[in-house]
């Protein structure tokens, strides 16, 4: 073998299988959902990780761990059918408030909010302490400013809150069908909303009946 051979072995990336190895290693072992970049940074020179986490979410379909996008990140996450088996160690550290609830429903649904809006939709103000508290969870967190007057703060939700109910991204958030087929609405529709649709008329789903089953009533 020539040098060259031997300086071109040196940088030639693992076989793919050797990379999903690799992956399924650093999404194990990791507390945190893990983006692409940080797969490349911690993987030899060459290796395609997208295709790896490709490979290994199909190799994971239908077994009790599964491989999720949440967000622009990756985890390994319990098959949700099996959730069941892990409410005994599920330890409730906090319980949100019917008004924290809302005003987080409403920042789902409506992203990115301002403060001024989640108090027109919910009809009421809204307390600091109600922000705070879902901040300090790091479900929400601060967008951009608005461009009108007083450049007022947005809000929008954060990867932590998407992980938490099992989402990719806040457009996998039930509609109104999907609550009522869960049981967590009763059948008549709110003001304004066609019932054929179960939509408003701006087509968004309403965040005042978007409920945590944890939360207290």
């Amino acid at each position: 073998m020539t040098d060259s051979d031997e300086t071109e072995s040196l940088f030639e990336a693992p076989p793919m299988a050797e990379q999903e190895r690799m992956v399924e290693a650093v999404l194990f072992a990791s507390p945190e959902p893990v983006t692409v970049r940080d797969l490349m940074a911690r993987m030899p020179h060459g290796c395609e990780p997208e295709e790896a986490l490709t490979h290994l979410r199909k190799r994971y379909e239908g077994r009790g761990v599964r491989v999720v996008k949440i967000g622009d990140a990756w985890a390994m996450r319990t098959a949700p059918d099996l959730g069941f088996l892990m409410q005994k160690e599920t330890v409730e550290t906090r319980k949100l408030s019917r008004a924290a609830i809302e005003t987080l429903a409403i920042i789902a649904y409506h992203q990115p909010v301002t403060r001024a809006e989640i108090e027109e939709i919910r009809g009421v103000s809204v307390s600091r302490g109600t922000i705070d508290q879902l901040l300090e969870m790091e479900w929400i967190r601060f967008g951009r400013r608005k461009m009108t007057p007083g450049r007022p703060v947005t809000f929008v939700v954060t990867p932590e809150f998407l992980d938490h109910f099992g989402l990719e991204s806040a457009r996998d958030l039930p509609g109104l069908k999907e609550l009522r087929a869960a049981g967590l609405l009763e059948n008549r529709p709110p003001p304004g909303v066609d019932a054929g649709n179960g939509e408003g008329e701006s087509g968004d789903a309403q965040p005042e009946l978007f409920e945590d089953p944890d939360a207290e009533a």
